[in-house]
């Protein structure tokens, strides 16, 4: 049996204190990568030496019998903890017994249906989520259900102090993606792939990750299911083993594709969104982009996959779709609330805080040279930087910023690229600003 971390202990005794202080649903955040298995795994053991029951709620199948595993290796009484998909726990509601605290896994999941049913049939159980990521696609937050947030460490001193690995993030375009429409949220995977499904956007992805990333393990997430199956096919034709799996590949079949991936006898693992909860193979360094997405918590769980800790190792993200644009970088500090967002921060804010080399598309906070080939940026001076700002933007995140109408803009810089876009001089920007009051707000 192992040990709890010290900063994995701190959040237990964090966790222990807020139900000392009368929360009955507290929600631990932290980042990818950073033990939350094993700090629920060394709770529901406290909790089983007690004689409680537990009940651990997961979402997905495949983890099942991982948690399990884990659980027993831990140490945990599996006679009174039942580790549960969420759709089985909710159908075996009336035969179960009465569990004294149930732990959720991804809370950010916690506000559906399921889950509310579960929470509902057994009240006076106490809860416990874990998310690297306490939000919802739509940006509502969880204090419907949760009451309490217990914030760990953050991605950034994890890399520092050698639990999470280092990396280099490059975000070379290889389609045009602008004009995509969402729905329920997020983009319309017929319009992703009616613009990624090209012979020369699969060469470009494999030419780039021989280019950055050659012999490395690495986890492609693709758009589609048959946009993964032949992007796999792509990538053997080049001599790269590869192998596709998704929700319905049978389960035998699946453990032997990720076998093989585990050995190293295949290099790329092409999916939809199936590797990206709960999936460990540290000496995998490399996630290419393929599915731009609206959802920061599937962007951080994709994008950290290959940053799991090994001594010597530095990731590669390679994100072809501009993922960075929406949320920043994997390892952002970000600050966590209960509440729903006030406002979603635009395109432009968050691609204003990163920088891309245009010689070599290393991505990165703002600085005048790139710290991967040295290239430095031109200067410009201040009276220049409002007119072109949303022209280096575009060129930057590979999509056209969609702005329909010049009610969708909230900021002046974002007026300021619909003015550019639309052929419209840049007086007509600062007119429309200065009369919405938005001249004091240029982000």
């Amino acid at each position: 049996m192992s040990k709890l971390r010290p900063y994995q202990e701190d959040i237990l005794n964090n966790v222990r204190q807020a139900y000392r202080d009368g929360y009955q649903r507290p929600c631990v955040v932290l980042p990818c990568g950073g033990g939350k298995s094993c700090i629920t795994a060394e709770i529901a053991k406290q909790a089983t030496q007690k004689g409680n029951r537990v009940l651990f709620l997961v979402h997905r199948r495949e983890l099942v019998d991982q948690i399990r595993q884990t659980f027993f290796d831990w140490g945990v009484d599996l006679s009174l903890c039942r580790v549960e998909m969420v759709q089985t726990a909710c159908r075996r509601l009336t035969k179960m017994p009465e569990p004294r605290l149930i732990i959720t896994d991804e809370n950010h999941h916690c506000l559906a249906a399921g889950y509310r049913k579960i929470y509902d049939a057994y009240p006076h159980a106490q809860c416990l989520g874990v998310t690297a990521t306490p939000v919802r696609l739509n940006g509502g937050g969880l204090g419907d259900v949760n009451d309490k947030l217990v914030v760990g460490v953050t991605a950034k001193w994890l890399i520092a102090n050698h639990f999470l690995a280092p990396y280099d993030y490059f975000a070379p375009p290889v389609a045009d993606l602008s004009g995509l429409h969402t729905k329920r949220g997020e983009f319309i995977t017929a319009e992703v792939m009616s613009s990624l499904d090209k012979s020369t956007i699969y060469g470009d992805v494999v030419g780039y990750y021989k280019k950055l990333a050659a012999g490395r393990k690495a986890i492609c997430y693709c758009a589609s299911i048959r946009h993964s199956e032949e992007m796999a096919a792509r990538f053997t034709a080049a001599g790269i083993p590869a192998e596709h799996i998704d929700g319905a590949t049978d389960k035998y079949t699946r453990k032997h594709i990720i076998k093989q991936f585990r050995d190293g006898q295949i290099k790329i693992l092409c999916n939809v969104d199936l590797i990206s909860e709960g999936f460990d193979v540290p000496d995998c360094s490399c996630a290419i982009l393929l599915r731009p997405t609206q959802s920061l918590t599937l962007y951080i769980q994709q994008s950290m996959r290959c940053m799991r800790y090994q001594s010597d190792k530095r990731a590669v993200i390679i994100d072809h779709v501009g993922n960075y644009t929406r949320f920043g970088m994997p390892d952002d500090d970000r600050e966590w609330s209960l509440e729903p967002k006030k406002k979603k921060k635009s395109m432009v804010s968050r691609a204003e805080q990163v920088r891309q080399c245009p010689k070599c598309f290393f991505t990165f906070p703002m600085e005048q040279v790139c710290p991967h080939c040295g290239y430095e940026f031109p200067k410009k001076d201040r009276g220049d930087l409002e007119e072109d700002v949303g022209a280096e933007l575009t060129k930057i995140e590979g999509f056209t910023l969609d702005y329909r109408t010049p009610d969708d803009c909230t900021t002046y810089l974002e007026l300021l690229n619909y003015a550019k876009t639309h052929g419209y001089k840049s007086g007509w920007a600062y007119y429309q600003a200065r009369n919405r009051g938005l001249l004091n707000d240029r982000a």
